[in-house]
């Protein structure tokens, strides 16, 4: 009983210290990702040799981008004034003039290396995407005919300064073939003569970036890290995470679970607070406790179950995060659909490369300076556990 107090000292004394350290961390913004947009293309060739493209693209992002390009500060007046009323697209067919001179001079089509004219089709149109507002522009590109057709998308370049990151998402039926393909500022063009290794291969880099990148992500996963006691204990929970948030990605990407944000979000940074949570409330009642208890069935006591449970429900909340991040809220195609799939392989992989890079060190520090290794892991729980708490709160009002 004596080690208790100490035990517990150690840990008011991490988490008061990392307090302050918290409050860095939470000074970025709440969602975590960075304030990023995806935009969504849909490409198709027409029978009189033009590509029809059917472009997604953020309202409020849009609207912004186009007053700055145009200096236009009316448009953003207006379209902020019928933000609220659900009437955005009368405001932005209004000004369809502006915001054609935005798009086509950052989104272009062209033949065997000749640019095709655009032409807008229809009004511009307002759909709702994992919650936000999006204008639907339709357009009309005159190609004549081409053997190789190539698609440039540089919207809402990180330049602009109101987000970082943009990636477009794009799906074609050019050329004889279709699939899907993912542009981003470091690879903003797509050509129909592009392997399809390479598309893949591009999916694959954008879920990685997305996990080590995702600060809440990454949280979440060193705090099942910290709070495993073993080898098995930490590939079990990832085990469980790994297929818990693939299964709602999955199901997210063929259209049959979707939920906004505003709603998953707050449950990401939750899921932060009480993975964390749970290991110190654990080395509160006393190191003993975080010894195994008597093995049940597979080897597993009742802290096991009920810490895997707790992962993998989490796990199903983060895969919504995942799908979100790449806009996913109805159905794609399967070529789209594989692309996905990749998407989730690049996470994975980073997940295991942080789990190989951090668990030895822990390991090797619990066996040469079990004390040490205590108050390493009372602190680094509580920062997270402080970190998610205020993110949950930020997100919950909307604050960030």
């Amino acid at each position: 009983m004596s080690s208790r107090p100490g035990v517990r000292h150690l840990i008011a004394a991490a988490a008061l210290a990392l307090t302050a350290t918290a409050s860095v961390i939470v000074s970025l913004p709440a969602a975590a990702h960075g304030f990023s947009t995806v935009v969504h293309v849909d490409a198709s060739a027409q029978a009189d040799d033009t590509v029809r493209t059917e472009l997604g693209l953020e309202y409020d992002l849009l609207v912004v981008s186009v007053a700055d390009f145009e200096n236009a500060p009316q448009f953003f007046e207006d379209g902020m004034d019928v933000f609220q009323t659900g009437d955005e697209a009368s405001a932005l067919n209004a000004h369809a003039g502006a915001i054609m001179r935005y798009v086509t001079e950052r989104f272009e089509v062209s033949a065997d290396g000749q640019p095709c004219e655009p032409d807008r089709v229809g009004e511009i149109g307002v759909t709702q995407r994992e919650g936000v507002p999006y204008a639907m522009l339709t357009l009309d590109h005159a190609c004549g005919h081409g053997s190789v057709h190539e698609i440039r998308s540089e919207l809402f370049p990180d330049a602009e300064e109101y987000v970082t990151g943009t990636v477009t998402v794009l799906e074609y039926d050019l050329d004889g073939q279709s699939g899907s393909a993912a542009l981003d500022r470091e690879a903003p063009v797509f050509t129909t003569e592009q392997p399809l290794l390479e598309r893949f291969g591009h999916f694959f880099v954008l879920g990685a970036e997305h996990l080590l990148f995702g600060i809440d992500h990454v949280l979440f996963l060193l705090a099942l890290i910290v709070g495993s006691r073993r080898l098995r204990d930490v590939v079990l929970a990832a085990t469980s995470f790994t297929v818990a948030h693939s299964v709602t990605f999955i199901l997210a990407a063929l259209g049959i679970v979707s939920a906004p944000g505003v709603v998953v979000e707050p449950i990401i940074a939750l899921s932060i607070a009480v993975v964390a949570a749970w290991y110190l409330w654990r080395l509160w009642r006393g190191p003993r406790t975080l010894a195994p208890e008597s093995p049940g069935r597979f080897g597993l006591d009742r802290a096991d179950w009920a810490r895997l449970a707790v992962v993998f429900g989490f796990g199903l909340v983060h895969g919504l995060g995942f799908a979100g991040a790449l806009g996913i809220d109805e159905p794609f195609s399967w070529p789209l659909l594989w692309s996905l799939l990749v998407f989730n392989v690049g996470i994975e992989a980073v997940q295991i490369a942080v789990i190989a890079a951090v668990f030895p060190l822990l390991v090797l520090l619990r066996r040469r300076e079990p004390k040490l290794a205590l108050g390493v892991g009372a602190a680094v729980a509580a920062g997270v556990a402080v970190t998610g708490l205020v993110w949950f709160v930020q997100r919950l009002v909307g604050a960030g």
